[in-house]
């Protein structure tokens, strides 16, 4: 998608199912450009031929397709406005749909029942020739393990467009494993998950807007369809078509990031953790940091806000040895607990300026955190 190639486009008249075409839409539109500075990018592609509607979207960097089934009169193709069309299609009184497209007029008609809309239309010529994918050799990843992997390391990914390898997630296949890895350079989540079956050895630094997105539409099905072509990734989850860009650089090598050995092991209680953390950070605004003290027997989580005042809350841990403080910022401790599964993690700490680990002996799920230094 970096050379834009166009797409010829001529008229079309179709029918078709709203419920179907509203469903679809919802799911192409997440690819229209927020603020685009190119005008075709903030439009959705309409094709039809054969009994089909297919429908697409792009930003340049990211790409969604999908199709319906459609009573097509006249094949062609048409460029809509893309936020405006998903408005009216979602607003429309009737079961069916006919949109109809005049290439002398540049506009498309819109009728169901008794609305009708005629909408100035894009030129399909502008419209970016998205990324081949049929030469791409895909291979199928189960699609419980792949979203429950992209949800628990994707958050930890940057979104400083300035360095853009952290803005991605490594994904990495082979040896009958899935490892994922992000960081934004303040915290750093790793996944290892095991993969059934042969699975073809495979690395990429993909988009972690990608991987969000694909996790919001994967639907339910069984598996979903991976590869690369070139320099995009592509993924199939049922009738949706994702191409994304790979992400070219080095991304840092997680394994030499987390310190082999701790001074302090503390195992604690997963969801009254939690629950503290998010009382206390009630108060952490302007980054403040929350302060975690550990002593015999027991961890006092607190916050001091100069223009609000001060929280604290204590709850057991089997602490033991001098008291040790160490400050963590709110939300990284948040989604850290958040990311842990099992109802018990472990918390490994070596100093109050040293990095904290966060995971679990249920699986293979690791999550470095940064410290804040504290003042006073």
């Amino acid at each position: 998608m970096n050379q834009v190639e166009t797409a010829v486009g001529s008229g079309l008249r179709l029918t078709c199912s709203r419920a179907e075409l509203v469903e679809k839409l919802a799911v192409v539109s997440r690819a229209v450009s927020m603020r685009p500075t190119v005008q075709i990018l903030s439009g959705i592609w309409l094709q039809a031929s054969d009994g089909n509607l297919e429908l697409a979207a792009t930003d340049m960097e990211l790409s969604l397709r999908s199709s319906l089934d459609a009573e097509i009169a006249e094949p062609g193709t048409v460029v809509v406005p893309g936020r405006l069309f998903v408005e009216i299609a979602r607003l429309l009184p009737a079961d069916e749909v006919e949109i109809a497209h005049s290439p002398e007029e540049g506009r498309v008609s819109v009728v169901s029942g008794s609305a009708s809309y005629s909408l100035h239309t894009h030129s399909a010529e502008d419209f970016p020739r998205l990324p081949e994918v049929d030469a791409a050799q895909t291979f199928g990843v189960p699609r419980e393990a792949l979203l429950e992997t992209i949800t628990r390391v994707g958050r930890s990914a940057s979104r400083d467009e300035s360095r853009p390898v952290l803005t991605g997630v490594l994904v990495r296949f082979g040896e009958g494993k899935l490892v994922m890895a992000a960081t934004d350079s303040y915290r750093l989540a790793v996944k290892e998950t095991a993969i059934e079956g042969q699975v073809p050895e495979l690395e990429a630094i993909v988009p972690a807007r990608a991987l969000t997105e694909l996790a919001r539409i994967a639907g339910a099905q069984g598996t979903i369809d991976l590869g690369v072509h070139e320099n995009h990734v592509v993924f199939r989850a049922g009738d949706v078509l994702l191409t994304t860009r790979r992400i070219d650089g080095q991304f840092p090598d997680y394994r030499q990031l987390i310190p082999e050995q701790f001074e302090h092991q503390v195992k604690l209680a997963r969801g009254e953790l939690l629950d503290v953390v998010r009382r206390i950070a009630v108060m952490a605004q302007r980054n403040l940091p929350l302060r975690l003290r550990f002593a015999e027997g027991e961890l006092t989580v607190s916050v001091q806000a100069q223009d609000l005042g001060e929280a604290r809350e204590t709850m057991p841990a089997p602490f033991a040895g001098e008291a040790l403080e160490i400050g963590f910022n709110a939300e990284f401790l948040r989604d850290g607990i958040e990311s842990v599964e099992a109802d018990e993690i472990e918390l490994k700490l070596i100093s109050p300026l040293r990095p904290g680990l966060i995971r679990s002996e249920e699986d293979d799920f690791q999550y470095l955190i940064m410290p804040i230094r504290l003042a006073g």
